[in-house]
């Protein structure tokens, strides 16, 4: 299949090109590299530097290489940054989102998987987080996420589009060619390895005294090559209708000891940690079902164990100490 990817120069985006090319399907990356790394792109995918909001060189992107179905990767994601600029996120990851739905509308693309999130539902009180748990979004973020969720039902009902939503929380891990580089960096485990390389002094965890069996919150990590599998499965849905999937680790989540600990004991190093008081709106539990896609489209994570996803992202920093910084 011919598939653009947009977003396809970042971390998620990249492993997702990565996993197609290997699968045999023609692969065009869409990129404006605000966020994403050139030396991300992988080798047997076409590459397109370009905006979504560029809707004339989208379009052409999307007849020249007759595109047969897209992978939506590109957004702004930081939920702090979104509450703090909502106007920014509404521009990426809606406006940019319906330039990007009349291109396919025009060009006659009925199909889009989108990496969605699980933030779209809020906190809600059921854990684990299941497809019928009502969305009930917190933040910008998860709130610009449904929007362009509801915008394809709406597209669908119009024009015949057919869309594959996947949420879920926390990626984590890499491989061997591609990895996480993120300015600033957010996420628990590669700030947790670059504490462990010195980089960084210290973890600082935001409150334990959650009603966890530590303290600390517990979230799901599931490993970059399984949601980009998950991804990759969900084309072959749209053959046939739409459908909404949630992604979570499948056990009961990770709590932010449990991470340290792990990513102590895969570097062989002490990793410094200081406590810090809780952050506003933290729950003490976010995990999600992946019932619905193990049963429909027969996803099996295979590298679920967190051991494994941390020592997959510590082998690529390793490698790549300064990211992808003179690696192309």
């Amino acid at each position: 299949m011919r598939v653009l990817v947009t977003g396809g120069a970042g971390y998620i985006g990249s492993v997702v090109s990565e996993q197609l090319v290997n699968d045999g399907h023609e692969v065009v990356i869409y990129d404006n590299l605000s966020k994403g790394h050139r030396g991300a792109v992988v080798e047997g995918a076409r590459f397109v530097q370009g905006d979504l909001l560029e809707a004339d060189q989208l379009r052409q992107t999307l007849n020249d290489n007759r595109i047969e179905a897209v992978i939506h990767m590109a957004a702004s994601s930081l939920v702090g940054e979104s509450v703090q600029e909502p106007s920014k996120y509404y521009h990426n990851n809606v406006v940019a989102g319906l330039v990007l739905l009349n291109a396919m509308r025009e060009c006659q693309i009925k199909r889009i998987v989108f990496s969605s999130t699980a933030a779209t539902y809020g906190e809600p009180e059921e854990q684990p987080i299941r497809e019928t748990t009502p969305t009930n979004p917190t933040n910008t973020y998860g709130e610009t996420k449904l929007a362009f969720e509801k915008a394809m039902h709406w597209f669908e009902r119009a024009h015949g589009l057919r869309y594959a939503s996947l949420r879920y929380f926390n990626a984590a891990g890499a491989t061997e060619k591609c990895g996480e580089d993120h300015d600033p960096e957010t996420h628990l485990i590669p700030i947790t390895l670059q504490a462990a390389v010195g980089k960084r002094a210290h973890v600082e965890i935001y409150g334990d005294d959650y009603p966890t069996e530590d303290g600390t919150c517990i979230r799901d990590y599931i490993h970059v090559v399984d949601l980009a599998r998950a991804h990759i499965l969900a084309l072959d849905v749209l053959s046939e209708r739409s459908a909404i999937y949630n992604l979570g680790c499948g056990g009961d989540g990770y709590s932010v000891r449990e991470v340290i600990e792990t990513a102590r004991r895969v570097t062989g190093k002490e990793i410094p940690v200081r406590l810090g008081p809780r952050r506003p709106g933290d729950p003490a539990v976010l995990i999600a079902s992946s019932d619905q896609i193990r049963s429909e489209l027969g996803w099996q994570p295979q590298f679920q164990d967190l051991g494994l996803i941390v020592e997959s992202a510590w082998t690529w920093m390793r490698a790549h100490p300064d990211g992808y910084v003179n690696h192309g």
